[in-house]
């Protein structure tokens, strides 16, 4: 069999295998307790559980985002599950913490391919006027593979131990990992009516000449720093601080992630394409409007001593954060050349990280030992997040001022 997939049913798979890639990514923030107590380790070592992680996702997404322009992308896609699957069962079995770090890298290895190579396949799939929504639904499995993994991790630990927490999140990735191959893929560009060269070294690098991209790409920069950390310290924050049971605190993160997550995702997502039809700058302007607010939330969240007020505050900031899932991606998707996506992608990916959460979660923890406060420490996080609102409330600026003028965008 080698038939082409409908737009539906590529959309289908991809969004159900990102899913597991990040119920496989989140079972670490619902274990980093326990683990922390089984290798004995400092809040800033515990914190190098995700700066390892990261080490093998941003490092290896360049490489993946060139081929991803030139060669067959359902292999790497398979071989990137498979990957991913088989790090994060071996990290179930590591015996010393240097083994577990190397098998955190393993994990991100293979997530660097699929996460730079997939929009790009659905964004060859649906049209312009569809492909926001399109990522959208895409990205709906970061709040539902989220809360998953803090769920699975959180329940299965309390019951088996952390490292049956990994076992079970890695099996499911290595059956679903050839699901694609069957499959005729996309032709680069056809839907927009392009036909897509392969590019080379220099159209790569002529990605950081782009105005519009770097300016997306900055502010997902700091605001990557901020979720990261958010992300890993989250469950920690509220067993430490206020003295909820870390099953509690995985189960709470769980339901919050996939209600708020889920449900700010999809209004920011189809919200926006309703209102880019009156409005070029409506991604950018959600971002900027929706990260901005939620800052005074994260830093209220952070300072309350009343524990049904932090976790009302962090409810309401996830919510917020999550109408940027969809339209930061489909920025980065049609800020660039059609045959540079996933470079375009792949560089994203790579500045996320590399400037964002590689270090955030380890900056926290650091300075929780520091000063003997995580609740100190956090406070960092909302700074980010108003880093980010700046970066992209200027997108939307050049962007109306570039339509009243008759100027291209980027």
């Amino acid at each position: 069999m080698n038939r082409k997939l409908s737009p539906f049913w590529t959309l289908f798979i991809l969004t159900g295998l990102n899913l597991f890639n990040y119920l496989d990514r989140y079972v670490m923030a619902a274990v980093l307790g326990p683990v922390k107590n089984h290798f004995n380790l400092s809040d800033g070592e515990a914190g190098r559980t995700t700066t390892t992680f990261m080490l093998g996702y941003f490092v290896t997404a360049p490489l993946f985002g060139f081929l991803g322009d030139r060669i067959s992308r359902k292999w790497l896609v398979a071989a990137g599950i498979a990957i991913w699957s088989i790090g994060t069962l071996l990290t179930g079995m590591a015996s010393t913490f240097f083994l577990f770090l190397s098998f955190r890298v393993l994990v991100g290895v293979g997530e660097a391919s699929y996460a730079t190579i997939s929009p790009g396949v659905i964004s060859d799939a649906f049209p312009a006027g569809k492909r926001n929504n399109a990522l959208t639904i895409f990205y709906v499995a970061i709040p539902v593979g989220a809360a998953l993994g803090y769920l699975l991790g959180g329940q299965v630990e309390a019951r088996w131990g952390w490292r049956h927490a990994f076992i079970w999140a890695g099996v499911p990735g290595l059956v679903f990992a050839l699901a694609l191959l069957p499959f005729r893929e996309q032709p680069r560009g056809q839907v927009d009516g392009i036909s897509a060269a392969k590019p080379g070294l220099r159209d790569v690098l002529n990605l950081f000449r782009i105005p519009d991209y770097m300016l997306v790409v900055l502010g997902y920069t700091a605001y990557t720093f901020a979720l990261g950390a958010f992300a890993n310290w989250g469950p920690t924050f509220l067993s430490r601080v206020h003295g909820v049971d870390n099953a509690k605190a995985t189960l709470f993160f769980s339901g919050v992630t996939a209600g708020a997550g889920l449900l700010g995702t999809f209004v920011g997502g189809f919200a926006a394409t309703a209102w880019r039809r009156r409005n070029p700058a409506a991604y950018s302007l959600m971002l900027g409007f929706s990260t901005a607010t939620a800052v005074p939330l994260a830093v209220a969240a952070f300072m309350t001593r009343d524990t049904t007020a932090s976790m009302a505050c962090l409810a309401s900031a996830i919510f917020l954060l999550f109408l940027s899932t969809g339209p930061i991606n489909t920025l980065i998707i049609e800020s660039v050349p059609v045959n540079l996506r996933a470079s375009g992608m792949a560089i994203s990916i790579f500045m996320i990280h590399l400037f964002g959460d590689l270090w955030s979660t380890e900056i926290v923890g650091r300075l929780s030992d520091h000063w003997q406060s995580l609740r100190s420490a956090a406070l960092i996080l909302p700074g980010a997040l108003a880093v980010a609102a700046v970066f992209w409330l200027g997108l939307a600026v050049k962007t109306r001022r570039a339509c009243k003028t008759g100027a291209v965008p980027g």
